[in-house]
């Protein structure tokens, strides 16, 4: 490699160091203030990772309703991420972009499936938060069977 391409290489570095990104491109998370359970379930959207059996992370970014000290999520009956809570209920949240980019630190949680009874009031309190993707949110579960048949509500509560 010329040396001019290793000179622009260690200054883009530098650059993007300083705009407080790392040299990927990625926005470096702030590491300086630990957040809180219930200042990450205030968050619009919510970045969930479960944990397989062997104790590999999956994250997926969710919509989540916080109601007390639990947050509330809707998911599709039968999905990877319940069939691993069901398996180990431990999981974290941290804070994230739309499509799941990280905003913030994880925090420890605790994740259960609520009974088929609790569906729809979980299913309305996240229609309520979104509304403004209510149409095409309950389109979408009306065409895949109704709502009661293809989800399932999650409670996630703090670790500890």
């Amino acid at each position: 490699m010329p040396a001019t391409d290793i000179t622009k290489l260690r200054f883009r570095d530098l650059l993007t160091r300083l705009r407080g990104k790392s040299w990927r491109g990625e926005a470096d998370i702030k590491k300086s203030v630990a957040a809180s359970f219930q200042d990450i379930i205030k968050s619009k959207y919510l970045l969930l990772t479960t944990f397989t059996k062997d104790g590999r992370p999956k994250p997926t970014p969710i919509w989540g309703v916080p109601e007390g000290n639990k947050l509330l999520v809707i998911t599709d009956d039968g999905s990877w991420k319940t069939k691993r809570i069901k398996n180990t209920p431990r999981v974290t949240i941290a804070k994230s972009a739309a499509l799941g980019k990280p905003k913030s630190e994880e925090v420890e949680a605790v994740a259960r499936v609520l009974p088929k009874s609790e569906t729809r009031r979980v299913y309305n309190a996240v229609l309520k938060r979104y509304w403004y993707h209510a149409w095409w949110f309950y389109a979408h579960s009306i065409v895949r069977g109704g709502i009661d048949k293809v989800h399932v509500g999650l409670e996630i509560t703090p670790a500890g």
